[in-house]
């Protein structure tokens, strides 16, 4: 299975990930690039929905609530957390871009026991991770503190030459500090020419995938061990949509590289 899902270059539709085409259970995920005026409306089904706006801004509709002018930043690179809707199972939405913009639909399915919201920047924390040149800053969109189902949807900025989702961990197995959820990357590079690595992998080296992501890329990771490293001189950033059978996330960091988190 080809876990790297490339960008389509030209349209609306950036990505489109679904269960049946990622061959698992739980992720959505949808990239948009949206013109000024451009409508994009669906109906979220058996699903919930993290509308997140990466760039520009958006109307908002769901059912018969409108959320206006959703989205407070140009770039994903910019200095700060966006914007983005939380919609349960069972609505209509309808989503026109205000201007230029990209939208991320991240789902899961869901029975529909919390209303829609929007999950304004300043309810997002904010947060620095690792040391050295494993330092990136992490946005929690909406993390498990907050209410959902089974989403869980995190930001991350990783500078140019730094090391990301590590040192390797995975979250696959139930039990021993750890909890299963599948996950998808979605990255941006800035500039946008650039390209970072992730690689996939499992103890027994079942699965063992190292890819050259570019922008727009998408990885899925539906097991195993899946750090990201940045070139020099590109800046590297990707949401994460994460969903399993718990709303929990727990992790195993890989055993040969865990060292590296000792004091010295």
């Amino acid at each position: 299975m080809n876990l790297l899902v490339k960008a389509r270059a030209t349209g609306r539709i950036v990505a489109d990930i679904t269960p049946a085409s990622a061959g698992w259970t739980y992720v959505g995920f949808k990239a948009l690039r949206l013109a000024a005026g451009d409508v994009e409306a669906f109906d979220t089904g058996a699903c919930e929905y993290c509308i997140t706006v990466l760039a520009g801004a958006v109307d908002v509709q769901v059912g018969a609530q409108r959320y206006g002018a959703v989205g407070n930043r140009a770039s994903v690179f910019e200095e700060r957390a966006p914007a983005a809707v939380y919609v349960p199972p069972g609505q209509a939405v309808r989503i026109e871009a205000a201007g230029p913009a990209e939208v991320a639909l991240s789902s899961a399915p869901a029975e529909g026991r919390f209303a829609p919201r929007v999950i304004a920047p300043q309810q997002m924390a904010r947060s620095v991770r690792g040391q050295g040149s494993n330092t990136r800053y992490v946005c929690d969109i909406l993390p498990q503190t907050e209410p959902a189902e089974r989403l869980l949807v995190v930001e991350v900025v990783t500078p140019p030459g730094h090391a990301s989702s590590y040192p390797p961990h995975k979250h696959d197995t139930a039990g021993d500090g750890e909890t299963v959820l599948e996950e998808t990357y979605y990255h941006q590079l800035d500039p946008a020419q650039g390209f970072a690595f992730q690689r996939v992998y499992t103890d027994d080296r079942s699965l063992d995938q190292t890819m050259a992501v570019e922008h727009r890329d998408t990885v899925l990771v539906p097991r195993g061990y899946h750090p990201c490293v940045a070139p020099h001189g590109y800046t590297l950033y990707y949401l994460n949509t994460m969903a399993g059978p718990h709303r929990h996330w727990a992790f195993r960091n890989d055993p040969a590289h865990e060292w590296m988190l000792a004091p010295r």
